[in-house]
């Protein structure tokens, strides 16, 4: 009689393993399909780049895509808010442009860098100027008052609009390894005019704009075909102009030749005083561990050269799809799934740093945190992030992941601490256990990260795919998972440079007052 009780809870017991593992197997078949066949990334893409575009802090666009977020995960049911964690230098972009009025009539490519001062409503005219070849810093400080009523351009003109694989492809080897070091050497002397002046990239506009000047033109090439990077001005009162390569270069080339080439520029912007600067929150509440939680992962905010469709539109659909299908297939969760869409993390990863700061109990109750910020590509990479047993349950959680998703991907373990780069490394420095899903590259450093071109169209939509189904079957077998995940630390591997052990990374506060011109 014992034997038969004993035989009974085996097969008891066997039966309720089998009827689990299935229903693992029917959910995550589920959300495969759910995934596949009735896909919203590309309306959510047309909506947020399209309609919304960029997102930079401080601008009505970042609010505006906030509410549309918002919005949208109230549609399919999950509750959403906004949550602010300090305040920013408020300002909107208008239009940019540039003419070449003399000694020829042409329009050129360009742009205001975010937080540029505004023209004049009717521009300004004014005749272009190069940094000059000095002596000194005190030869710079005599011909300074040059500059008065000038544009000034301050970047290096480019000895080629080619990226290196364009040469690669077509270039003898002798031409190729030529124009290198004509390049080398065009840089070493340009490095050493600025340093000359007594001033670097990121303060001599200061100093020209004191000196009277009435514009600055810099030309950022991203080493690609017709990319530039877009950042920030850092001028209180002219405008700070972003020129193609090729049209810097014509500029550049008229001035110094003598040609005295005449620009009218028009940069309209609006100064907005102080504004709100905020996460996007959404959740889905567990049912058994409603204070344990599986974070997806990704900043809202852009750059404001294009419409930051793959930094990082991609990573916010990712989760925002990814929550769409949970919420579908997986409507009551074991644990908390929350959906953090950060912002200011272009500035210093300030949304998720204050989201940590201020919700120690949710960090504590962190079970896994899935991060996605590189670009469109597929997932390739997952690392343990100096977590001794994160094999133990990425592992897992990957083995129910379809043969054609997690071949791609490469796993490193334990790996190590990462101390910035995206929003996960501010998880990772408070202890919580968060991972980046690095994606493949698609040319993202020269063509789309920063860039003028990280548009729509740049967004491989197979892959995004791929990556939400991947992210949501991640955070169902960490929701569901019997144990809470490890925060045990590795032993972190000795600095090359310094001959001293690696350390974990510290926490660090966010930015709450940021913007400001010094």
């Amino acid at each position: 009689m014992k034997q038969n009780k004993l035989c009974s809870l085996a097969f008891f017991i066997l039966s309720f393993t089998f009827s689990i593992a299935q229903t693992a197997t029917e959910t995550v078949d589920k959300i495969i399909a759910e995934g596949t066949n009735n896909s919203q990334l590309e309306v959510l893409a047309h909506e947020l780049m399209d309609v919304v575009g960029p997102r930079l802090v401080g601008t009505p666009q970042m609010k505006h895509a906030s509410d549309w977020a918002i919005e949208q995960f109230k549609e399919w049911g999950i509750d959403a808010r906004m949550e602010e964690y300090g305040k920013w230098r408020g300002w909107q972009r208008g239009i940019t442009h540039v003419d070449l009025i003399s000694p020829r009539v042409v329009s050129l490519s360009g742009m205001q860098l975010a937080w540029s001062p505004s023209t004049p409503k009717k521009g300004i005219i004014a005749e272009t100027i190069l940094i000059p070849e000095v002596t000194d810093s005190l030869a710079f400080q005599r011909w300074l008052p040059n500059a008065k009523g000038k544009i000034v351009l301050v970047s290096m003109v480019q000895p080629t609009g080619r990226p290196d694989y364009n040469w690669e492809e077509f270039a003898t080897p002798e031409s190729f390894e030529k124009m290198k070091k004509d390049r080398e050497e065009l840089t070493k002397a340009w490095n050493e005019r600025l340093k000359k002046t007594g001033f670097s990239s990121r303060d001599i506009n200061q100093a020209l704009e004191k000196a009277g000047a009435l514009g600055i033109i810099q030309s950022r090439w991203s080493n690609g075909f017709g990319a530039n990077k877009i950042f920030s001005a850092n001028t209180k009162s002219i405008p700070v102009i972003d020129l193609s390569l090729e049209d810097y270069g014509l500029l550049y080339r008229l001035t110094e030749n003598g040609s005295k080439p005449q620009l009218k520029v028009v940069a309209e912007s609006t100064e907005l005083g102080t504004v709100p600067t905020f996460n996007t929150i959404a959740e889905i509440k567990g049912t058994e561990l409603p204070d344990e939680y599986v974070i997806l992962s990704a900043h809202f905010d852009s750059w404001d050269g294009a419409t930051g469709a793959t930094d990082n539109g991609t990573g916010s659909i990712t989760m925002m799809e990814a929550v769409r299908i949970l919420k579908k297939i997986y409507p009551n969760p074991k644990r908390t799934i929350l959906v953090g869409l950060w912002g200011s993390e272009e500035q210093g990863l300030n949304g998720s740093r204050a989201f940590v700061e201020d919700n120690p109990k949710i960090i504590e109750g962190v079970q896994a945190v899935f991060n996605q910020d590189n670009g469109t590509g597929r997932v390739v990479n997952i690392s343990g992030q100096g977590f001794l047993h994160a094999y133990d349950y990425i592992g897992k959680w990957l083995n129910a992941v379809p043969n054609d998703i997690s071949k791609h991907i490469e796993t490193s373990f334990p790996g190590s601490p990462a101390g910035g780069g995206s929003d996960y490394a501010s998880f990772v420095a408070a202890g919580a256990p968060a991972f980046s899903l690095s994606s493949l590259s698609w040319s993202y450093w020269n063509y789309t990260w920063h860039t003028n071109l990280d548009t729509y169209d740049k967004i491989v939509f197979d892959d995004v795919r791929n990556n939400a189904i991947l992210t949501a079957i991640m955070a169902y077998m960490a929701s569901e998972d019997d144990s809470k995940t490890s925060r045990e630390k590795a032993v972190l591997p000795i600095n090359s440079r310094t001959g001293e052990p690696r350390t974990w990374p510290t926490t660090r506060s966010p930015e709450r007052d940021g913007g400001k011109m010094d």
